[in-house]
Order: C-alpha cells, then structure tokens, then sequence
C-alpha cells in the first residue's frame, strides 16, 4: 500500500513539474516596438527616435503590412505602429539592417497624422528663408 501511494505522490509531482515548465515557456515576454513601419518589394523596417530594424519576412509581417497598406497616402509613407517581437542581430554572411525584429504580435496601428513630406520635380529648388523652405518651380 505504502509503495503505490508513493508511486501516486511521485507522479503527481512529475505531472505538475511538466505542466509549470510548459506554462513559463509559453508566456514569453516580448519587447514593445513603437516606430514608423514600411514595407516595399524585398525589405520591411521599423524605425524609431533612436532605432532602425530590418523585420523579419513572415506571415505576421505580411499581416501588418496589409494593415497599413490602406493607410499610406503613397507607396513610401511610414505608418506609426506598435508591436511585440523578438530582436535578434542579423546574421553575419546576410547584407542589411544590424537588427531583425521577428514581430510575434501587432498591437496597434495608427494613422499618420501630418502630411511632412515634400514633393519635388525636376528643375525645382529649394531655398531657405528665415528658417523655412520654399520651393521655387522650374516650369
């Protein structure tokens, strides 16, 4: 009798031991990205105040890049996003971004909020007067 209660008490332990392991790997804690997202042809960045990161081309950042797609005014707008990922330095044979950010959750996107980009055509120039740009047309 003694020996299957200590059977049934070494088993229990065994299970919630697994059980414990099984529930710390699986609520890992991811950094929170806030930055500019864009995504053209072949590449994806994020870019903050003090940051630049390759993202990693994978379904959650096709996911995102659907998202924002709607939101761009042009094909070369950033759109403000915040997301969870992992960073990991990019590989030393690959050309690209120091960081790769693997994007494990979107938590919001924004719509950019001022239009702060200036267009230019051939023949225009720009000049400064008392801390302002003005572009002068070369038609």
């Amino acid at each position: 009798m003694k020996k299957i209660l200590f059977l049934l008490i070494a088993s229990l332990v065994l299970v919630s031991c697994n059980q414990k392991s099984t529930e710390d790997s699986s609520s890992t804690s991811y950094e929170v990205i806030e930055g500019e997202f864009i995504y053209l042809v072949d590449a994806a960045i994020i870019k903050g105040d003090s940051f630049i990161y390759g993202v990693a081309l994978d379904d959650k950042m096709h996911e995102l890049a659907t998202i924002v797609k709607p939101l761009q005014r042009d094909e070369y707008d950033m759109v403000p996003v915040i997301i969870k990922g992992i960073i990991n330095p990019k590989p030393t044979n690959e050309e690209g971004w120091d960081y790769i950010i693997t994007i494990k959750e979107i938590v919001e996107v924004k719509a950019p909020t001022a239009d702060t980009s200036i267009k230019l055509e051939a023949g225009d120039k720009l000049k400064t007067e008392g801390g302002s740009i003005k572009v002068e047309s070369g038609k």
